[in-house]
Formats: structure tokens, C-alpha cells, sequence
């Protein structure tokens, strides 16, 4: 069993949040607060994914964040996120959030989106726009991005298309038509190649160069 806690300022959000992820099987909300509340809870429940809320006004999102994750077994954390907060996107996913998603994500992707987050893995909404995420590393990572993508093999530029659109290894293995562990190979030749620390920042880089609208079709 997945053990989720939800990180809001507003009752209704938490509710609706519970009431989504607790229609899933595998998946028990454990604790749902505000900032203020938040480590307390995380540390009573021991959630396994935390949803993060970025904008509260007592406690803010970063302060938590930067609190669970110095913490021994840090929970994954995903920042909740309007179009409205671009400046605090980069700020997170550098203190060590494993993603962010919209507060509109579908329920279905939400719930989807838990349970990689729950196996390791990191979130990208798909329905971020370049204007939430550009520029993220461009101050930070040296040399062009398109030298870098110039050295990938056609294959490993096509998981670097779907990593732009936000899509896990599973469901690029059924995109591409291969398997997990062969595309799991083609992830970690990309983090490589890119010079990144994971999959968040490698899918900004890919839209930054446009690769993301290339992204083959099922």
C-alpha cells in the first residue's frame, strides 16, 4: 500500500485530493494539513509520496519541502502548482522535489503519477507549459543544448522526446515498442549525454530545444 499525505492551504483541495487517490486500490491517504502542520504529520504517518502545494500563506511549500527531504527516509515530494507560480518551479525541483503537477491533473494521471513517484521516479506534468519551465537550466548547465542532443543515437533522442512529454519509462516502452529495461538503458545514456541530474531536468532541456513536439505518436 502507497502512503500519500496531501499539503494544502484549502480544505476543499485536500478533500477533493483525498477523495481522488482513495478510489485507487494500492493507494491510502494518510494525513492531509496545511503547511503549518505539515512535518508534524509527515513524521507521525510516514507518508511514502508527499503532494506539496507550492503556494501557502502561513508556511510555503520550499519551507516544507526543504524539511522532508533533510529528513533520514525522505518521503518523494511532488509540488502542486498553478500557471501562476514559474518562479518557484525552479526553486523546488533544486531542493530536491521529484516533480510538480497541476492542480487540474486529470484523476486518472494523478493517480498514475503517485505510484511513480512511489517506485522512484520523477513527474513532469504534460500540461506544463514552456512558460512555467523555460530557462530553468540555462544558467546553470554549460555547453548548447543542441551539441549535447547531437550526440544521441536516433533512439535515445526518441525517449528524450517522450521524457519531454512528461511520460514514464513504462509508458515509453510501450510507446517505442521495447522493453522497460532496455528503455531504462536509453534513460540513463540521456542523463549522461545531457550532463543532468535526472529526468526533470533532461525533459526541460528537450523542451527547450522543441524536441518534445517531435515525440513519436502511439
Amino acid at each position: 500500500m502507497i502512503r500519500v499525505m496531501v499539503v494544502d492551504d484549502e480544505g476543499l483541495v485536500r478533500s477533493g485530493l483525498r477523495l481522488i487517490l482513495s478510489s485507487a486500490a494500492d493507494l491510502e491517504v494518510v494525513a492531509t494539513c496545511d503547511g503549518v502542520h505539515a512535518v508534524e504529520e509527515a513524521d507521525r504517518h510516514h507518508p511514502h509520496v508527499v503532494l506539496l502545494d507550492l503556494r501557502m500563506p502561513e508556511v510555503d511549500g520550499l519551507t516544507v519541502l526543504r524539511a522532508l527531504v533533510a529528513r533520514p527516509q525522505p518521503p518523494a515530494v511532488a509540488m502542486l502548482t498553478t500557471f501562476d507560480t514559474e518562479d518557484y518551479v525552479a526553486q523546488a525541483l533544486g531542493l530536491g522535489a521529484a516533480g510538480f503537477l497541476l492542480k487540474d491533473t486529470e484523476p486518472e494521471q494523478l493517480v498514475h503519477a503517485v505510484r511513480v513517484l512511489a517506485a522512484g521516479g520523477k513527474i513532469l506534468s504534460p500540461k506544463v507549459t514552456d512558460a512555467v519551465i523555460g530557462g530553468y537550466l540555462s544558467a546553470s548547465t554549460p555547453g548548447p543544448v543542441r551539441a549535447r542532443i547531437a550526440t544521441m543515437t536516433p533512439r535515445e533522442r526518441e525517449v528524450l522526446a517522450l521524457i519531454g512529454r512528461g511520460l514514464p519509462n513504462a509508458d515509453i516502452a510501450a510507446r517505442l515498442h521495447l522493453s522497460p529495461a532496455t528503455v531504462k538503458d536509453h534513460v540513463s545514456a540521456v542523463l549522461t549525454k545531457l550532463a543532468v541530474a535526472n529526468r526533470v531536468q533532461a525533459a526541460v532541456l528537450a523542451r527547450d530545444a522543441g524536441l518534445a513536439q517531435t515525440a513519436p505518436e502511439r
